[in-house]
């Protein structure tokens, strides 16, 4: 099957679904125009090592994979095997968004799979570990999906050298999930964090944060982590950042990360982080717009009718909706439009492990 990788916001999204279903499905893929919209077009380093790894657990031939190729095949040739395996991106590209092709991958593998990633683990305009041991992992355990990720090691660009273990225990099929009613914040609670900064910065932004959000009659509480050489948790690089996570009445979270930027004062930081989190919270909806994007791949395999609202129908998530229909043949339905809340349903293709 051929997959127009220019296809709606025409991110590296559809390299890393595709090639997930692909494996999933015993689906021969090529995938073409690979992020032809981006400043720097085809396949980048962290691209090269997700494929990799999801070949190596579904027995896949590739063609292709070279920074900056347009244009990959991928033909798995048998059902997916377990065991551990480790990959290093050699970069600081994003061990999460790698983890996002792997994880479908995991989960209908024949026998437990332990990966060890290396690369980055707080990227911009990619989820850090905390969102998915947070957010998206705490869902997918109610679809029956059992996942375990620990960050062993930060990592910052421009060298990476982050570390991430995950770990899965295969299922026979996904459970559908209905997410649509927004039950009110009980509680808000994030991480203020650095990397061989000074310990104020850490105290600066998580401050901030909790003084706005009290203002806004909300309980509060940012744990500080300002780790220097000696912890052998620190990164390479200097970094800094902040994630947010609004836990609502019925234990759904809400994420919301920012990440420090060179010259940029704490205080706006943490500010920034606060504005979109609240965004996100007068949309009365209970699942965010980037859980929103990620969930649609887990739909459209579990049995059964999964309906969910999000805060904001991205572009993001509209592709890959697009393109995971184009794939499983899935029923989709979305009331709503771009931009705003919005609540998906999607009758999954029900995938059972063999």
């Amino acid at each position: 099957m051929e997959i127009d990788g220019s296809m709606g916001e025409g991110g590296g999204q559809i390299l890393r679904n595709a090639v997930a279903l692909s494996a999933v499905l015993l689906k021969p893929v090529k995938i073409k125009n690979i992020r032809v919209k981006r400043s720097n077009p085809g396949l980048r380093p962290q691209h090269l090592t997700a494929v990799k790894a999801v070949a190596t657990l579904s027995s896949a031939e590739v063609s292709g994979l070279t920074v900056g190729s347009l244009e990959i095949s991928f033909r798995p040739l048998k059902r997916l095997q377990g065991g551990s395996i480790k990959f290093d991106a050699g970069t600081a590209g994003s061990t999460t968004l790698m983890l996002q092709s792997l994880m479908p991958t995991m989960c209908y593998a024949s026998k437990p799979v332990e990966v060890e990633l290396r690369g980055g683990t707080n990227n911009p305009l990619a989820p850090p570990v905390e969102y998915l041991q947070e957010v998206l992992i705490p869902v997918i355990k109610k679809m029956g999906g059992v996942f375990r990720i620990e960050l062993v090691k930060r990592g910052f660009y421009p060298k990476g050298g982050g570390i991430v273990k995950a770990s899965s225990t295969p299922i026979d099929v996904l459970k559908p999930i209905k997410l649509l009613e927004f039950k009110g914040v009980k509680k808000i609670r994030g991480l203020s964090y650095s990397c061989r900064l000074p310990g104020h910065i850490v105290e600066r932004m998580a401050n901030t944060a909790e003084e706005f959000l009290r203002r806004e009659g909300y309980d509060v509480d940012i744990r500080r982590e300002a780790l220097q050489p000696n912890d052998p948790k620190c990164s390479i690089d200097p970094g800094c950042g902040i994630i947010l996570l609004a836990e609502l009445g019925d234990g759904s979270v809400i994420g919301v990360d920012k990440l420090g930027e060179k010259g940029v004062p704490s205080e706006r930081i943490a500010r920034e982080a606060v504005t979109e989190l609240l965004d996100e919270i007068n949309s009365e909806a209970p699942v965010d717009k980037h859980l929103g994007d990620q969930l649609v791949i887990w739909a459209c395999l579990a049995e059964g009718i999964s309906q969910y609202r999000v805060t904001k129908l991205t572009k993001h998530t509209v592709t890959s909706l697009e393109l995971c229909r184009i794939l499983t043949n899935c029923r989709i339905e979305i009331e709503g439009i771009e931009n705003k809340p919005a609540t998906i349903t999607i009758e999954g293709i029900g995938l059972r492990r063999e």
